[in-house]
């Protein structure tokens, strides 16, 4: 069998490389990470012209600098060998700055081709681009494209095939004439032979030895004598750096461009919308509003699929009868209805909200305005180790969790991914919101807001210390830097590459959620059957057994199994209490608590005898700070791709909220 031909896209976040991956291979792909490191790695196959092609889509970065592990792995993919031709993409809106990791793949010897990408809207701001100009001047195949309009993709195409036959290389001459005027480099490079390691010509190592580049420093020092080591190291210290190489790198860029590039617009200024954006009062306010009434738009979409949960719902009701009918044992009946069933239309309904997520903040990222959240947000984000993007998730998260991490999937950063995730947990979400205001109401009458406000404050403070104890593993200080160098112009939304990455993006979460779900319900139903009442589950035996430790934190055990229920959903909370303090089977209550219903008519009397204000207090900020739900879970493993530190969280949450239920219980002890 013949080897494929592997393509490596490279490029700078936004520069459309998701866009072209995901419509070159459409469902041929997986997504996972790489060998020994925990960033996202996109792979996948196409076909065109009968030739199989594999494309691996490799970590959006804004160098080839030893800068993060995004960065290094990128460069070492494509030095391996595994690459067999690199497609370059740039922004053709904004090449000054896109142009950037094409100046620093120079001097790297796997064959490319350059895409400037997005040419549409560069058309619209009236510039003017030469491409066979700059195929000339770079000695690489470079093509204008766009790589929403699937119906262009010929010229792609046509440049992969002549880039992998000709096998050429950018042309080095004119950027190693710039580096020649930094003190130390011509020196440096001539005690750097030819082909010293596979992939890097001497002319790249000498750069990355001036700016002192961790990585390619200890490759040359085992590949280089101890003196000719020495002599190289003794001559980057005057060479100024990182800030050398970068100066001459972008007055390449300039050579590059002068002569390719025109525009018929003179000057840019500010749009009435950034003018809001971008102030200094309103820019916050502003951008909070439109996550919000882009969370509230969200809904509109999701009401079609939410109807198909619903009716999924009702199909459980005939199923349960024809089941019945049929003489199926109750055990087997309450596996298909009461899991399989329920937990199908749990999942469609969740999912109804994450494409409603995805489709509205998919659209605001395609105009443009996601990087102006970035920008607004951006210093203060910083402050817990992250972006600017990252407040759109915390801001989702209020609706649902599960929306909440899927909107973290826009991070470039693996860790500040992650890391985000991490402290969008802390935020309730819409199912909290609609227990916690009654079982306040209930215990708190008039002081109910008060409580409110302390779940708020205690809110923020969970994020302040999750950012502390996940931020130092996950964000390492020299990734914490600001991403936005240039807002990007506003351009119209390609409504058909919106919508394959929406539904693909859809069908891929419900897959791999669904899984999970299930096999968390099946264990937890399990555990809470009893075929002759609550005293034969296994659930209420643990329950009872350590009761005398769930009492320290505020908890009886029928509180702490309805804890234990709102980590499956904290709708389920509610009709657990309702069922154990009743007497009702509890497996029972599970799959009613599933669907969000199972509360009793008397509801407020049976609280109010049997749960004193310091337990309710305590139950309260336990089930909202405990792991969202199942669905939140599932969600967070399919964007992170990592077990360890999915459940790493998900034992955190765990521990942090019967801790907050301990201290809020013998607070409201002291009170009351």
């Amino acid at each position: 069998m013949s080897k494929l031909t592997t393509i490596a896209l490279l490029g700078q976040p936004n520069s459309g490389k998701s866009t072209l991956f995901n419509a070159l291979t459409g469902l041929h792909q997986h997504v996972g990470n790489w060998p020994g490191k925990t960033v996202e790695k996109k792979e996948g196959t196409f076909t065109h012209d009968g030739k199989e092609y594999a494309l691996a889509d490799l970590p959006g970065s804004y160098s080839l600098s030893a800068n993060s592990d995004e960065e290094v792995i990128t460069r070492d993919f494509i030095s391996s060998g595994k690459a067999d031709v690199v497609c370059i993409l740039a922004d053709s809106s904004q090449l000054e700055r896109s142009l950037f990791m094409t100046a620093d793949y120079v001097g790297i010897t796997v064959p490319c081709f350059l895409v400037l990408n997005m040419s549409d809207v560069a058309k619209e701001q009236g510039k003017k681009i030469d491409a066979k100009a700059l195929e000339k001047k770079l000695g690489v195949p470079v093509i204008l494209f766009s790589a929403t309009d699937t119906k262009s993709y010929e010229p792609f195409y046509t440049a992969l095939e002549k880039a992998i036959s000709s096998g050429k290389t950018i042309d080095a001459s004119a950027l190693e004439e710039a580096y020649h005027k930094i003190d130390g480099y011509q020196e440096i490079k001539s005690l750097i032979p030819d082909n010293l390691i596979p992939g890097y010509s001497s002319t790249w190592l000498a750069a990355k030895a001036i700016e002192n580049d961790p990585v390619v420093t200890a490759k040359l020092t085992n590949n280089l004598p101890d003196e000719v080591m020495g002599k190289l190291k003794s001559l980057a210290v005057s060479g100024k750096g990182a800030i050398a190489t970068g100066e001459c790198k972008f007055a390449w860029i300039d050579s590059v461009l002068d002569g390719a590039v025109s525009s018929s617009k003179t000057s840019v200024s500010l749009g009435k919308l950034d003018r809001i954006y971008t102030h200094k009062f309103w820019g916050k306010p502003a951008v909070v509003l439109t996550v919000l009434l882009g969370l509230i738009a969200s809904f509109i979409p999701a009401l079609p699929l939410m109807g198909v949960g619903m009716g999924v719902d009702a199909l459980k009701g005939v199923v349960a009868t024809a089941l019945a009918n049929a003489g199926c044992p109750a055990f087997v009946m309450g596996l298909i209805c009461d899991v399989g069933i329920q937990s199908l239309s749990y999942v469609i309904k969740m999912l109804g909200f994450v494409f409603g997520v995805t489709l509205v903040f998919g659209m605001l990222e395609e105009v443009g305005v996601m990087a102006r959240i970035s920008y607004v947000f951006d210093n203060t984000m910083g402050k817990l180790g992250l972006q600017g993007k990252s407040v759109m998730p915390f801001l989702v998260s209020f609706g649902c969790t599960m929306g909440g991490a899927a909107g973290a999937r826009v991070i470039d950063n693996w860790g500040q991914k992650v890391l985000t995730i991490a402290l969008a947990w802390a935020v309730p979400c819409g199912a909290a919101w609609a227990i916690i205001p009654m079982l306040s109401t209930v215990f708190f009458g008039a002081g109910a807001p008060l409580i409110i406000v302390a779940l708020l404050l205690v809110m923020l403070l969970h994020m302040w210390v999750t950012a502390k104890v996940f931020g130092a593993g996950l964000v390492k200080s020299k990734d914490r830097y600001g991403m936005i160098m240039e807002l990007p112009p506003y351009h119209k939304p390609k409504w058909g590459a919106l919508l394959r990455y929406v539904f693909g993006r859809t069908k891929d979460t419900f897959l791999r959620v669904i899984k999970v779900v299930l096999l968390v319900c099946v264990i937890f139903w399990l555990l809470s059957y009893s075929g002759n009442g609550n005293g034969s589950s296994i659930l209420y035996r643990i329950g009872v057994a350590i009761e005398p430790v769930t009492k320290l934190v505020g908890l009886p055990w029928q509180l702490f199994l309805a804890f234990i229920a709102s980590s499956v959903g904290k709708e389920g909370a509610v009709g657990v209490i309702s069922a154990l303090y009743t007497g009702s089977d509890y497996g029972a209550a599970f799959s009613r608590a599933m669907s969000g219903g199972g509360a009793a008519a008397n509801l407020n009397e049976i609280l109010l005898a049997n749960v004193g204000r310091p337990e309710a207090l305590a139950f309260i900020f336990a089930i909202t700070f405990n792991l969202p739900c199942v669905v939140a879970l599932a969600a967070t493993y399919q964007e992170i791709h990592s077990a360890k530190w999915t459940a790493k969280i998900a034992l955190y949450y765990t521990v942090t909220a019967l801790i907050l239920a301990c201290i809020a219980y013998h607070v409201g002890m002291l009170i009351w």
